[in-house]
């Protein structure tokens, strides 16, 4: 099991901040991650619509979304953050 965070507008338009879910095993790459989880609803559709915007965290660390997820124990998705 997986448990999936989700941060700042992502976690508005999906409705919930975290969810705890089986992954399935064709899931390689945060692009894999990102195309099933707008498969999962019109809230997950909404909330990754521009999913080239949406960072990924696995196990809390940074990746890019080509990059392979392995066998996270959490993924989380927010928005591209802004410093000041």
């Amino acid at each position: 099991m997986t448990k999936l965070v989700y941060f700042a507008w992502v976690r508005e338009r999906i409705g919930f901040s975290e969810e705890t879910v089986e992954l399935p095993d064709d899931i390689q790459t945060g692009a894999d991650f990102i195309n099933w989880m707008k498969t999962r609803g019109e809230n997950f559709e909404h909330a990754l619509e521009y999913s080239d915007q949406i960072r990924i965290a696995v196990n809390q660390e940074h990746i890019h979304h080509s990059e392979k997820i392995g066998s996270a124990d959490e993924i989380a998705l927010f928005p591209p953050m802004t410093g000041g």
